[in-house]
């Protein structure tokens, strides 16, 4: 997708106000009629030369908040009768893995089959899940537990921190 000089320049524009890539292609089919997905858009950046600001963290979360419930066990090997969480290995291919906040990320060494990256997710709460990228952009999570829906504060830091692991290894 190329873009004529106005149209980078307002896309340059948007970057500079801080935009993300969502809002970056929601603007992009709004102004210009012109639809991608979230990894053309991304690819489309790049070709531009152009990094997204990465937003910061909202302070105000309480699901992400640093002291755990009082209700909430310490750790997910503090429930009685489960398993301890495995910790998810760090490797070059690998460099969120070793979690800075309550959900980690990491890379496949090799991705699923059908999909351009694959990976693994461990929310807040200790649950785990495969994730996938396909060919179209589009995000895949498959939860270990059947029916487990994460927290949706976790989901929106599960995207950050995938935005982030994946923009490290060139994406």
């Amino acid at each position: 997708m190329n873009l004529d000089e106005a149209q980078s320049a307002r896309v340059r524009e948007w970057i500079d106000q801080g935009m993300k890539v969502a809002e970056i292609q929601t603007r992009l089919a709004d102004e210009f009629g012109v639809k991608l997905t979230y990894m053309e858009a991304r690819l489309l950046l790049d070709d531009l030369k152009l990094r997204p600001k990465d937003a910061a963290p909202k302070a105000a979360t309480p699901v992400l908040s640093a002291t755990p419930s009082p209700s909430a066990p310490a750790s997910p090997s503090a429930t009685p009768g489960s398993a301890p969480a495995a910790p998810l290995k760090t490797s070059p291919l690998n460099p969120g893995a070793a979690g800075s906040g309550k959900v980690a990320v990491s890379l496949d060494e090799i991705a699923r089959p059908g999909a351009l990256v694959s990976g693994k997710v461990t929310f807040s709460d200790g649950e785990t899940a495969g994730w996938q990228l396909d060919q179209y952009g589009r995000l895949g999570v498959i939860p270990k537990k059947a029916g487990y829906k994460p927290p949706q504060a976790d989901m929106a830091e599960f995207q950050a921190e995938l935005e982030s692991v994946l923009s490290r290894m060139g994406f």
